[in-house]
């Protein structure tokens, strides 16, 4: 099975002490469930989505032009771009 990339997001801010990080969406939109791969500088993280809220809200997706708050379990930082994992058999 091969993966490819998508890029979905770019990080708006990140919050150290909660583990939260703030993306932008650009295109394609999320969903809790997905596996999102944080790309920058010195960030190289891959993380499921296991759960996102919206104005400290939980909701399950998120469109292009949400902003939207995800927990990660490392530091990432502003302008990482974020790529949505995508298997295909």
């Amino acid at each position: 099975m091969e993966e490819k990339e998508i890029e979905v997001a770019h990080v708006e801010d990140f919050f150290a002490h909660v583990g939260v990080v703030a993306l932008k969406i650009t295109a394609e939109g999320i969903r809790v469930g997905d596996v999102l791969h944080f790309k920058g500088h010195t960030t190289d993280l891959i993380v499921e989505v296991s759960s996102m809220q919206i104005d400290h809200k939980a909701v399950k997706e998120a469109k292009v032009g949400d902003s939207v708050g995800v927990k990660v379990n490392e530091k990432v930082r502003i302008h990482d771009k974020v790529y949505k994992v995508i298997a295909e058999a």
